[in-house]
């Protein structure tokens, strides 16, 4: 915007004007001043501007209410993750700032502070004589105070996105300085001078990278607080706001003149007997150089410490999306970057940094196999989440788009959070079929004829009715079936036909309701609900339609490991705004979703197929002799997951595939860190990244053992004959991975498995148009 044209008034009717405004000011007060200037004025035409910019009710000079910046923290309320500021300021009041700092200020900026009544005459005359009369260098003049105005009037100014505002707070005018010298006589009246003090200690600029207020300055300048600062310290953070892009000290070409300028402070303190002869002598000869401890300016999840990005990422997603923050998104972004915010995050490091060391072991960042391995981790009982694990270094800059090491997505967490659109999960879903199998009052022993083919009429469910085509379905490397089944040794061998037949048995609908109490959602937006089009089909029973992320997959397992109880993903433990005030964050809302003797029969079941010889999870056991409840799977030639928890501690999941383009760079016949496969499953590498990181933390832990979790129930674990699901053939083709090994079992009657085991292999999908 342009400057406004200066007005055509002599420098006798300009001087006149001044000194009538500074003497009705200081004498008779604003009222007084407000209603005599139109005479002091006449007919000029500046009265017409100048007027109502003089409505000063409504200033807040609050000094709590400046923009400050928000601080991230892990769980334990101390360890700091990131900051956010659109202005790096920490609100410190005048008992927590040196007495030097605030002797430096006055003596570079207003030595009549202490005397005048918020308008220094003296200096406004020598300014007004210098720059109007003389014509020589523009004099400021202004008082401390009349800088304080300055400041809150331009931070309040961008605050409410008002650049008109922001520019007539900082114009080079006469109607500008007047308004401050009316806002500040009368702010005298109402402040007190350590008030005003503390207020422009806390606003003033103090360097560049939106550096603002004492305390900021002392941490970036001397790594150190406001209330340490010493002569020499307080003297060259003094000297920076009259110039910040030329005199900030952390700027090496800036500080040979920035030694200069701190020596004249050293000597205005000396001059107005702020500190001693023998004081100034000995600071003006330290180098500043020497005295600097400058500390990197970070901010936001790009600068994020511990590696932790990605969860930072994702708190700011949460935040942004939540409306306990503000009703708008932009509201919500303005408290995060302006609110002064102490945000204590759910992040467990010891989680966060087992899962991110695996994951970047199990897959170097630069393999040549280019492949991703996603880790999401839950706290079972409280929804909270741990930490991620990616085997890329977050980044936010456009380098990310070309370098396969970097990413600022992160896919273990949904569309609206950051992530992307789900995965198909595979065999990692089947735990689901068994809860509504139990829910539905069925045994897991009960004995089931399993086809390879069932026509889709019988999964209908919310908008899918299926026809009579066949949905055929398979197991691995026989392309057939093993029958008749259990549902037990369905789990434990990862049989497809064996779920086909239990889905054909309940329903589709009766599995979907299933999912949903346990939390399961989809992360594509818009899609979010099991039961939306895309998971509506038969295939969902082996995790062929599932578009889920591995955050929601870990909690879903944390429900397992929780006996039942379901709660909501939480990232935010306690949320405090700058007024010490706890501000109310999203709730987990943990309640009871599952029955426990389902659940622990479900945690026994899981374990059978990490213990026995011939279950598909045998690669996930943990190490001494600990329990373990884990299940493996395989999406056909693209994805593939593990799921797996420690009872009542931490709940995991892990995906491995290419998350961007998997179709054209499937996960089959490739080495994957020096590691050749012709066919990759989950326990190939999925499994064995999921032990890995839960032993790390078990140990850093020490977590308990329980080894007790998992009791198989009667009810449901009763021997029941074989149930029928003859149907004809013909139709669709499906293929999905079960990691299932070619060994057999047999058991006695009465125990949980079937009376006949034909073999058990692993299961192939693949669904046609």
């Amino acid at each position: 915007m342009p400057k406004k044209k200066k007005k055509n008034l002599t420098g006798a009717r300009i001087l006149a004007l001044a000194l009538a405004f500074i003497t009705l000011c200081l004498g008779g007060g604003v009222t007084l001043a407000v209603l005599f200037l139109p005479t002091v004025m006449g007919a000029n035409q500046v009265v017409k501007a100048v007027t109502p910019s003089m409505q000063v009710e409504g200033i807040d000079f609050d000094v709590t209410n400046l923009p400050q910046k928000s601080t991230m923290y892990a769980s334990d309320g101390k360890t700091v993750i990131a900051e956010f500021y659109a202005q790096n300021r920490e609100v410190v009041p005048l008992k927590d700032i040196s007495k030097p700092m605030m002797q430096a200020v006055v003596a570079r900026e207003d030595r009549r502070f202490w005397e005048h009544a918020g308008v220094d005459v003296q200096g406004v005359l020598r300014a007004f004589v210098q720059t109007y009369m003389k014509k020589g260098d523009q004099q400021g003049g202004s008082s401390l105070t009349q800088q304080y105005v300055k400041n809150v009037l331009a931070t309040q100014a961008r605050e409410k996105d008002d650049p008109i505002a922001e520019y007539h707070a900082t114009e080079d005018t006469i109607a500008r300085k007047m308004r401050e010298m009316l806002i500040s006589v009368q702010m005298e009246k109402k402040y007190s001078k350590q008030e005003i003090l503390q207020g422009y200690l806390n606003i003033a600029q103090f360097g560049t990278n939106s550096l603002y207020g004492v305390q900021a300055a002392a941490e970036r300048y001397f790594n150190t607080t406001a209330d340490k600062l010493n002569i020499v310290q307080a003297a060259t953070i003094a000297m920076i706001t009259k110039n910040p892009s030329k005199y900030d000290p952390s700027i090496p070409e800036n500080q040979e003149e920035a030694q200069k300028q701190r020596n004249i402070v050293l000597e205005l303190m000396k001059n107005q007997h702020f500190i001693t002869q023998a004081e100034y002598e000995e600071a003006v000869k330290t180098p500043l150089v020497d005295t600097l401890h400058i500390t990197p300016v970070s901010r936001g999840c790009m600068a994020a410490k511990y590696n932790t990005g990605f969860f930072c990422d994702y708190v700011v997603h949460k935040i942004e999306n939540s409306p306990e923050f503000g009703k708008t998104a932009k509201d919500r972004e303005r408290l995060l970057q302006e609110g002064g915010l102490q945000i204590v995050t759910t992040l467990d490091l010891d989680a966060s940094n087992a899962l991110m060391d695996v994951a970047n072991k199990t897959i170097p960042a630069n393999d040549s196999s280019g492949m991703e391995i996603v880790m999401a981790s839950v706290k079972p009982g409280t929804g909270e989440v741990l930490g991620f694990g990616l085997n890329r270094a977050y980044d936010a800059t456009d380098a990310a788009a070309t370098d396969q090491t970097k990413s600022s997505m992160n896919y273990a967490v949904d569309q609206i959070d950051g992530g992307g659109q789900g995965f198909p999960i595979g065999s990692s879903w089947k735990p689901i079929n068994l809860v509504a199998w139990m829910q539905q009052g069925r045994s897991v022993n009960e004995m089931l004829v399993a086809p390879t083919d069932f026509l889709t009429n019988r999964f209908t469910c919310n908008g899918y009715t299926g026809g009579t085509d066949n949905w055929h379905v398979t197991n691995a490397l026989t392309n057939g079936t093993v029958s008749p089944e259990s549902p037990f040794l369905g789990l434990v061998h990862s049989h497809n036909t064996t779920m086909a037949a239990m889905g054909a048995q309940i329903g589709l609908c009766a599995v979907a309701d299933a999912a949903k109490a346990v939390g399961y959602h989809n992360a594509k937006i818009g899609q979010e609900d099991v039961y939306s089009d895309i998971s509506m089909h038969p295939a969902l029973l082996i995790g062929g339609t599932t578009s889920v992320s591995p955050l929601t997959m870990a909690n879903v397992y944390a429900t397992y490991a929780a006996n039942g109880v379901e709660c909501t993903p939480i990232a935010l433990k306690k949320v405090t705004n700058s007024d010490g005030k706890d501000l109310d964050v999203p709730k987990a809302n943990c309640h009871q979703a599952v029955d426990k003797d389902i659940i622990q029969t479900l945690a026994y079941t899981m374990n059978q197929g990490v213990t026995r010889p011939d279950g598909a999870a045998g690669a996930a056991q943990l190490a001494n002799g600990r329990k373990t409840f884990a299940k493996t799977g395989t999406n056909e030639n693209m994805y593939v997951t593990t799921g797996g928890f420690i009872p009542n501690q931490i709940a995991t999941f892990v995906l491995v595939g290419d998350v961007q383009d998997p179709t054209n760079h499937p996960i089959e016949n490739i080495a994957i860190n020096g590691n050749y496969h012709g066919y990759w499953d989950g326990s190939t590498i999925a499994a064995p990244a999921f032990k890995d990181a839960m032993n790390q933390y078990a140990d850093k832990k020490q977590l308990p053992m329980d080894n007790d979790y998992g009791q198989p129930v009667d009810k449901y674990t009763k021997s029941v004959g074989v149930q029928s699901n003859r149907q004809g053939t013909q139709g669709i083709g499906t293929r999905n991975g079960g990691d299932s090994l070619g060994v057999n079992s047999t058991m006695g009657s009465g125990q949980l498995g079937p009376i006949v085991l034909f073999g058990c292999w692993r299961s192939v999908f693949r669904m046609l148009p």
